[in-house]
């Protein structure tokens, strides 16, 4: 199609306006280049610096609670003052006083606080969330697994016993996620695990003696002087181990030596109370070590309520270091054997005292250093440890009745057989003179 030449056509004046046209547009077209120019290299710093932030780590808005419910949040002035001029959103943060942020569930604090002792046997659990807790929500757990009930009241979850706390145990509260996850009444679920732990205060020692007494572990009877606490009953039991009925102990036998009746001290936790405690201890397996545990208080409950009488009776041991030096041993307050028997020399004399025995071994080699500092590896048998390395054992001697031991009690063979039996774990075995 041929063109149209008459539309080209134009007046000088319009040529002139075009031409002022063309150099306007020209000079925008630079302005704009030098602008884009100048936004490019800031869109690059602020680019950069964001990334910085990014990979950093550094900028945080929450942390993991620690066991102190008190989270850190590291700084970064750098990175803030890249970013301030261009995203106030992003400016340099503030602490945090104590919180993770709206948005996360943990818990505040615990109360007992982690690693308190002498706690009341039936003391409140509280635990204090950062949000209140859905009605519907799983709740923490005990261990021991102890009868209560669990109640939800805003942000805390509160633990309420129905049966008082067994005497020093050591009771850990733990907030975790189960199958079902503890959750917030907006839905948020537990960020972190939490545990903490405190013991109960410990029983009442005339409440041992009692129970021991009940058992026949004592060569004293209890009898209550009001009503006594039911067996089965263990809310009562247990009740009874912080406030002990009234009541009287009786010797069962009166045929006793006074060495032994004059050590008997109600509410008072000294060797006698140990030595039964030990005997206990001895027939439930628990550590023979005469101290007050949680197991102990547990396993005397048990006994109590099984009804798990000891059918040994009690026995006694008396060392007379006046010669001839002779070992007596009573069952039930009759002598059941009465031997000669060697005691410590003047330079390592076997120690007066009363004491239980704590270790008994049917056969042993005794290493030891003699006076005139040689040594000697002697090979003994039925020994019967009371008192640190003082034992009562067999030893071979041409005669016996005069301190020839290094501390020892030391009884001819036949007579060491015999008495092994009746020393058993926490027997008391008393020296004098």
């Amino acid at each position: 199609m041929p063109r149209n030449t008459s539309i080209y056509k134009t007046s000088g004046s319009i040529l002139k306006i075009f031409s002022a046209i063309i150099v306007l547009g020209a000079g925008a077209f630079v302005a704009v280049a030098v602008l884009t120019k100048h936004n490019s290299s800031t869109t690059n710093r602020l680019q950069t610096a964001t990334q910085a932030s990014r990979t950093s780590g550094n900028l945080v808005t929450a942390t993991t609670l620690t066991n102190t419910g008190r989270p850190k949040a590291k700084k970064n002035s750098s990175v803030s003052k890249a970013i301030e001029p261009h995203n106030s959103s992003t400016q340099k943060q503030k602490k945090p006083s104590g919180t993770l942020g709206s948005n996360k569930l943990y818990v505040v604090s615990v109360t007992p606080r982690q690693g308190s002792v002498n706690i009341s046997p039936m003391t409140q659990i509280a635990i204090t969330f950062s949000q209140p807790l859905a009605s519907n929500s799983p709740t923490p757990s005990l261990t021991p697994s102890t009868p209560g009930s669990w109640q939800i009241v805003g942000n805390k979850a509160i633990f309420t016993p129905t049966v008082p706390f067994i005497p020093l145990s050591d009771i850990t509260v733990s907030v975790k996620n189960g199958l079902s996850p503890i959750v917030s009444s907006t839905g948020n679920t537990l960020s972190s695990a939490y545990t903490s732990a405190f013991k109960i205060k410990t029983g009442s020692v005339l409440r041992i003696q009692e129970l021991l007494s009940l058992l026949k572990y004592s060569p004293l009877s209890f009898s209550s002087s009001g009503t006594s606490v039911s067996p089965t009953d263990t809310a009562a039991q247990i009740e009874a181990f912080y406030n002990p009925p009234k009541g009287k102990f009786t010797w069962n036998q009166t045929t006793w030596p006074e060495n032994l009746t004059q050590l008997w001290q109600p509410n008072t936790y000294n060797v006698m109370t140990r030595g039964l405690v030990m005997e206990f201890q001895a027939d439930h397996a628990l550590l023979v070590n005469g101290k007050e545990t949680a197991g102990l208080f547990n396993d005397l409950l048990q006994a109590v309520t099984n009804n798990d009488i000891n059918t040994g009776g009690y026995n006694y041991a008396f060392v007379n270091k006046t010669p001839p030096e002779s070992l007596t041993v009573y069952h039930n307050g009759q002598v059941v054997i009465k031997t000669e028997a060697n005691t410590g020399i003047a330079s390592d004399p076997t120690s007066d005292g009363t004491y239980p025995v704590f270790a008994k071994y049917r056969y042993q080699v005794m290493h030891g250093t003699n006076p005139d500092g040689t040594h000697y590896s002697d090979p003994v048998q039925f020994v019967s440890y009371f008192n640190g390395g003082q034992a009562v054992h067999y030893m071979p001697r041409a005669y016996y009745g005069i301190p020839q031991s290094l501390g020892c009690v030391e009884l001819p063979l036949s007579s060491a057989s015999q008495v092994w039996p009746w020393l058993a774990y926490g027997t008391l075995v008393t020296i004098i003179n």
